[in-house]
């Protein structure tokens, strides 16, 4: 089996901070709030001249058998498909998200079209207003705040908000800039804010009701993580960084209440009060503990022998975080337990997003898993890869539950909703085959699907 060039690559993220740079393409901080704007249908002008054209008799049967045609046209087809990029939605009244039941979960396309496109091939919903760059970070609004808002980050230097309606409908609220490329997003606990980190060596903290950001953080280097934490007897934003430190801030102070040094560069974590796991450079594994204050609580020699990309953090039956899921750039993903009855046999890795299945006569491509994330509810989890797949997964059960079909460039991104109704995952290119690959009028997508049913658990025998 050989790897793919793509592997070797893989440092994408420090070579594109420093070709943003380079470039020039740092983008002026600003708030921009945008709407959507709603189109009617065309008038068909032409009934007007048949008269003229064809005489009284024959035009009055023109008419006729114009009107018996619009009669059996389905309701649905009236408003164009394209209507849907523009972030419409149709005369008749559907809920997508609100029930079990909708788009997504059978091979016909809600969108009134049967052709095959490679971009969305999946027939998702697409969020409209999508970033002008790689899409690097998502994240949906807690459920304490009423309705689904979405968050995304990318290389543009901008974060978006979207609301999501039920009915599928996505309508841009507003944006906020950095002056380099957004590499995380999280929300507060209470949904009132969003924190944000970048390449820009700081983390903003953006108030959505005023839509006012402010600096809330500051390092050495790149800052790749950001995490809200609120414990009983504190609340605090943590950042990982490229400079080799993970830091706490109190958002009210300009100074970190604590600072933490890592082996390595950060390069992903995730935050379950009262845990945390941090994956550095160099295949290095912390876990901390958050009560009273952050504290190193172990360090784990990596379950993978390839670069971390992914981490995330999955609870027992009883609602606590119990161990994490990692993923590499070498298409494979752990799943690991803190503290396991067996770990020889709790603990398990298993191989994904790669080509050819596992035909050892042929030559295997092996590609990077992007993101990791867990079904709030089932406790099944979702993986997304530079092949431009998402596949789900039932750890327990050690069984894959379903694969996409391949999109035309890879996944970057991927999360659920609060309840679990909404998977959402971004197509763009994540730089795994080098800047010869890259193709700057390629768009960028987000894509919306209901997983309410194809994330259930498979059920034991």
């Amino acid at each position: 089996m050989r790897m793919c060039c793509r592997l070797a690559t893989f440092f994408f993220d420090d070579f594109r901070a420093t070709q943003e740079v380079a470039a020039g393409r740092m983008r002026s901080a600003s708030a921009v709030v945008r709407t959507v704007s709603t189109a009617g249908l065309e008038d068909f002008g032409l009934l007007g001249f048949l008269p003229a054209l064809l005489g009284f008799l024959p035009a009055l049967l023109a008419l006729a058998l114009l009107a018996g045609a619009r009669s059996q046209t389905p309701q649905t087809l009236l408003l164009p498909a394209a209507a849907f990029r523009r972030g419409e939605t149709p005369r008749v009244k559907m809920s997508l998200f609100g029930t079990t039941s909708g788009f997504g979960t059978s091979g016909t396309s809600m969108f009134g079209s049967t052709t095959t496109d490679n971009h969305n091939p999946m027939k998702d919903i697409e969020v409209t207003s999508s970033p002008d760059d790689s899409i690097g970070c998502l994240s949906f609004s807690p459920p304490t705040l009423p309705g689904n808002f979405l968050i995304a980050g990318s290389w543009a230097n901008d974060v978006r908000c979207w609301e999501v309606q039920d009915s599928g409908q996505t309508i841009p609220k507003a944006q906020q800039m950095h002056t380099g490329p957004v590499l995380d997003v999280c929300w507060s606990d209470d949904g009132s804010k969003v924190f944000t980190a970048s390449c820009d060596k700081t983390a903003k903290m953006w108030d959505l009701s005023s839509n006012q950001a402010i600096q809330i953080a500051q390092h050495d280097a790149p800052v790749k993580t950001i995490h809200w934490i609120k414990a009983p007897n504190y609340s605090c934003v943590m950042t990982g960084s490229w400079d080799k430190t993970l830091k706490f801030w109190d958002t009210r102070s300009s100074n970190p209440m604590m600072v933490l040094q890592l082996p390595e560069r950060c390069y992903c974590a995730d935050v379950i009060y009262p845990m945390a796991v941090v994956a550095t450079a160099e295949r290095g594994l912390i876990v901390y503990q958050l009560e009273n204050q952050p504290s190193e609580f172990r360090r784990i020699e990596s379950p993978l022998k390839h670069q971390h990309r992914c981490v995330a953090i999955f609870k027992d039956k009883q609602n606590k975080p119990t161990g994490f899921a990692l993923g590499s750039i070498e298409g494979r993903v752990a799943i690991h337990y803190i503290n396991p009855p067996n770990p020889a046999k709790d603990n398990f890795t298993f191989k994904c997003h790669r080509s050819n299945g596992t035909n050892t006569s042929a030559p295997q491509d092996i590609y990077a898993v992007n993101g990791i994330a867990f079904h709030p509810v089932h406790g099944t989890l979702a993986t997304v890869g530079s092949d431009g797949r998402f596949s789900f997964w039932d750890k327990d059960a050690r069984t894959k539950l379903k694969t996409s079909e391949q999109l035309d460039q890879p996944i970057s991104a991927c999360c659920f909703n609060h309840n679990g109704n909404i998977f959402a995952y971004a197509s763009s290119y994540d730089w795994s085959k080098g800047h010869e690959f890259y193709n700057p009028q390629k768009k960028n997508y987000i894509f919306l699907r209901n997983a309410a049913e194809e994330l259930k658990p498979r059920n034991k025998k």
